[in-house]
């Protein structure tokens, strides 16, 4: 006896049933979408209104479902695993904005790379304490691991090359959108969804998340920039007369080379910029040094996070406002030679060595540092085995110990870039003296978990304010002559106690400066004040170390006072800019765009007498610093 087929089966279903039944799915699934990422534009209430927005936002994900459903045949499944992969999306960003307060963007992926680098470590520290989200997790697995096992499939599993094809066009399709080919703006375009490039955040909200990345991914892949030789000229010639005049200085240089420290301070500013903090002084030996040499605002392009985009400027002298693809540049730059601080002291003799107590993996900064120029990379391994820790990192007075292990009175100058962690967030980690930071004083209104990781920061930065007055007195009975330059890399993502509080000139978190010292230790000077921005500190501080001859260096110093404060925080609000520095900030960006390209030489005047001792300069090498215990 022959059995009828049960509506359960594939065959007994119609084409119209099944296809109402994936178009239905991926109505949730895109209603879901707008649930989860609650932007204006993508939300529900859009769905008639501009129904391009939550469908553009959620069709990533409706790709990969589909694809999905082709591999396994079963609906509920493949819309399942999408949609939590996609939730997942949605839970990192959330703990980018509630730390950074900026939404996710397409460089960020490349922070996968370095889980295995002490990222892993590093971003797990930020991860909620709460077991809801995981339970939630959990909860989702369990029902795709259910779906998987009891969902009958929807069609048969032999379609005679349908299959296939379909499959094939999915993968050609989410490849190519992978790919940032531009065929894609006919959708995450201008004339349907808006990208505005200079806030993530205002774009995420009116266009959805996934549309955001995708539009950046697209935006930052096809629009870099092709260099205008004519324009750079224009600003070189405008800034011809004081430009010469600062390398006709080049021909009196003939004393000795400093040594020369940079400390880079791990999340330092001075907390009196904030609203109940005004008349507070957490920071007394960088006011005191302050009065003995030069300082001022720092203008850096980030916040919170993305140390090493700080840190590319101040060694490469090249702001990253001018390179839109180059979130995370230690990441993404694919130059074997950078040309840089390092190089421009290098060629002056110096012996070059960079140092930081972690990973030297983490930020590729083994890789970069090498481009950069640096002879040697001091890291992790290399300290003391007994080095002091404080909190989850190594302390900044060990720092200090080892700078004063590497610097040597005899032999080449020395650029020693060192790079602090003590004060890395999160600040949640106990320190070591609880009933030190217990005793801090935090303004009205900062409570519970906003005080406590408060108080943790501002324990671990008065410490960084201790070791620079320690390392500055160290340095000044030295046999040779030191310049220390000091500076923060960014101010700390404690967002939610700059909500409450304020600051005292009445801009947000991401329009604050930071703080920059240059000084000699051992010959104070006048004070001196000036904003500057986090790319012009190497041409500052060559000139102070008598080093005048690199003219890119130099136009830096002669256009500063323009360009500083136009460096921000990505999703900060731009500065205004009137014609003439509107003209000079474009004329800066084809200025900086040669130099990355190496094509910028010919362009600029050059020191009428090269004073520096070519003898002794450090082979064009990188080699990491010796194991722990093996000094010279």
């Amino acid at each position: 006896m022959t059995m009828s087929a049960t509506p359960s089966t594939p065959s007994a279903r119609s084409l119209a049933f099944r296809l109402a039944y994936i178009a239905c799915l991926a109505v949730v699934f895109t209603l879901a979408t707008g649930l989860v990422d609650s932007g204006a534009g993508v939300g529900s209430a859009q769905a008639f209104a501009q129904p391009i927005f939550p469908i553009a936002n959620a069709l990533p994900g409706l790709l990969l479902a589909t694809l999905l459903l082709v591999l396994s045949r079963r609906p509920l499944l493949s819309f399942g695993i999408a949609f939590v992969m996609e939730a997942l999306i949605y839970a990192v960003n959330a703990l980018k904005v509630s730390n950074l307060n900026t939404p996710l963007m397409p460089a960020d992926f490349r922070m996968l790379g370095q889980l295995r680098r002490g990222g892993l470590k590093l971003l797990g520290s930020y991860l909620p304490a709460s077991p809801w989200p995981y339970l939630a997790l959990l909860v989702a697995v369990g029902i795709i691991v259910l779906a998987w096992r009891k969902e009958d499939p929807l069609f048969a599993r032999r379609t005679r090359g349908r299959r296939l094809a379909c499959g094939t066009a999915l993968v050609l399709l989410l490849g190519t959108l992978l790919a940032g080919m531009p065929g894609w703006t006919k959708i995450y375009g201008n004339r349907h969804l808006w990208l505005e490039p200079w806030s993530a955040q205002a774009t995420a909200e009116h266009s959805g998340l996934v549309s955001s990345l995708v539009m950046f991914h697209l935006h930052q892949g096809h629009a870099r920039k092709k260099p205008d030789a004519a324009a750079a000229q224009q600003l070189i010639e405008r800034a011809d007369p004081d430009l010469r005049q600062r390398l006709q200085a080049a021909t009196t240089n003939q004393g000795e080379r400093p040594d020369i420290v940079v400390v880079q301070s791990e999340s330092f500013f001075d907390p009196s910029i904030m609203k109940g903090y005004e008349n507070t002084d957490l920071t007394p030996n960088l006011h005191r040094l302050a009065t003995q040499g030069e300082s001022g605002a720092l203008h850096v392009p980030t916040y919170g996070g993305g140390t090493i985009r700080t840190e590319f400027e101040v060694l490469t002298g090249l702001s990253l406002r001018y390179f839109d693809d180059l979130q995370f540049p230690y990441l993404q730059m694919n130059h074997k030679v950078v040309p840089s601080l390092v190089r421009t002291l290098r060629s002056h003799g110096y012996e070059t060595i960079a140092l930081h107590g972690n990973d030297p993996g983490f930020w590729n900064r083994n890789t970069a540092f090498r481009a950069i120029g640096f002879d040697r990379f001091v890291s992790r391994s290399s300290f003391p085995t007994n080095a002091a820790m404080d909190g989850q990192y190594m302390a900044d007075s060990a720092m200090t110990d080892e700078i004063m292990a590497q610097l040597k009175n005899a032999g080449p100058p020395q650029l020693l870039f060192a790079i602090s962690i003590e004060a890395h967030g999160p600040y949640d980690v106990p320190p070591a003296d609880a009933a030190k930071r217990d005793a801090i004083p935090v303004p009205e209104g900062i409570t519970g978990k906003n005080k406590l990781e408060l108080q943790n920061y501002l324990y671990h930065m008065q410490h960084a304010d201790q070791e620079l007055g320690r390392l500055a007195e160290l340095l000044a009975h030295r046999e040779r002559p030191t310049l220390l330059l000091f500076y923060g890399d960014h101010l700390p993502a404690l967002t939610d106690t700059y909500n409450i509080t304020g600051f005292v000139d009445g801009k947000d978190m991401l329009s604050q400066a930071g703080v920059w010292l240059l000084v000699d230790p051992r010959n104070p000077t006048e004070p001196k004040r000036e904003s500057l921005a986090s790319w012009m500190l190497p041409g500052r501080l060559l000139e102070q170390a008598g080093v005048r001859d690199d003219a890119y260096f130099a136009l830096t110093q002669v256009i500063a006072p323009q360009l500083a404060v136009l460096t921000r925080a990505p999703g900060a609000p731009p500065a205004s800019e009137d014609h003439d520095e509107q003209t000079a900030d474009q004329d800066m960006a084809n200025v900086a765009l040669l130099r990355m390209k190496g094509k910028l030489d010919a362009l600029l005047p050059h020191a009428e007498v090269q004073t520096a001792q070519m003898t002794g300069v450090q082979p064009d090498s990188f080699e990491q610093a010796e194991p722990a215990g093996v000094r010279q």
